[in-house]
């Protein structure tokens, strides 16, 4: 556990995991309360200030990792959150965040949804906006990743279909069936990641969606700009999520995020503030940017 985000810390000691972590693995696309250590979300941590008072979001992905930590963030600065989640394996931390962001004293809603179908994808929209009555902000989270040491010898067609229609179709068709209903001032954040820029080839397929993800943010950007809708992404390094032990080989698990010049993998309650920040007012000069948050290491 870290002291709050208006702390100041040395980024290197924090959390303890500078030496790795227990090799450990679970079938995809993983839970967090099967996790250790158990990622920090910001539970303890993460202090609101109302900078998103008011707002209402849709968080792909939201039970665990990266997107329990933005609903989470979101909900003490304000917000109504809808979270979407995948299958019952992730009911359990669906209804976890919802409770988080119940006790931040917002609205809290979770949606079981596939989002490899664009049925699916409209009717999240729609669910939104029947639930929280509008939508300001769009987070576009959900993604899915596997590991093949091999790398394209071992990526099978099935494989490479799940991991593009999970991170770029899926984004695509919630933000067309979005963006009719986003007021002027409102925000779309994506989760690209540091393998748009710096790909490993054990993930090829999901590197490439990534760097996917990083160009449709700037060029959506540039259509949305007239409408007053602001779109930036979010690059991600390595962060301590279910999907690590769920797609990842034991061995790498240990040392997962160790080759970073911070020493370590981040926290996803790290990556809240990044979402935030694109989310509220405060970035109102900024759209079509993408901003790394990777422990150092360069995504140009």
């Amino acid at each position: 556990m870290s002291e709050d985000q208006y702390t100041q810390q040395d980024p290197t000691r924090q959390y303890g995991q500078q030496q790795g972590q227990p090799g450990q693995q679970q079938s995809a696309p993983g839970t967090e309360r099967e996790m250790g250590p158990k990622p920090d979300h910001g539970e303890e941590s993460y202090r609101g200030s109302d900078r998103l008072s008011g707002k209402r979001a849709v968080i792909t992905g939201g039970d665990s990792g990266i997107g329990r930590a933005v609903a989470l963030a979101y909900a003490r600065e304000g917000a109504d959150v809808l979270i979407s989640y995948l299958g019952e394996e992730e009911e359990a931390d669906a209804r976890e965040t919802v409770s988080l962001v119940e006790q931040a004293g917002r609205k809290g809603v979770a949606v079981r949804c596939d989002l490899r179908e664009e049925a699916n994808c409209r009717a999240l929209i729609e669910r939104a906006l029947s639930d929280l009555g509008g939508i300001d902000i769009l987070v576009n989270n959900a993604a899915f990743q596997m590991s093949q040491d091999n790398g394209i010898l071992d990526i099978t067609t099935a494989q490479f279909d799940r991991v593009f229609k999970t991170n770029v179709y899926a984004m695509f068709w919630l933000c067309k069936f979005a963006v009719p209903h986003l007021p002027e001032g409102s925000a779309i954040v994506n989760s690209s990641s540091i393998q748009a820029f710096n790909p490993a080839p054990q993930l090829l397929d999901y590197a490439t969606t990534k760097a996917a993800i990083a160009n449709f943010t700037k060029a959506l950007a540039l259509n949305l700009a007239d409408r007053g809708i602001r779109v930036n992404a979010v690059a991600p390094g390595p962060v301590w999520t279910p999907l690590i032990p769920a797609t990842m080989p034991e061995e790498k698990v240990k040392q997962f995020g160790t080759d970073t010049p911070l020493g370590r993998p981040a926290q996803p309650a790290e990556l809240a503030p990044a979402y935030v920040f694109f989310a509220s007012q405060e970035s109102s000069y900024v759209t079509g940017e993408i901003l790394g948050v990777t422990g150092g290491k360069p995504t140009k």
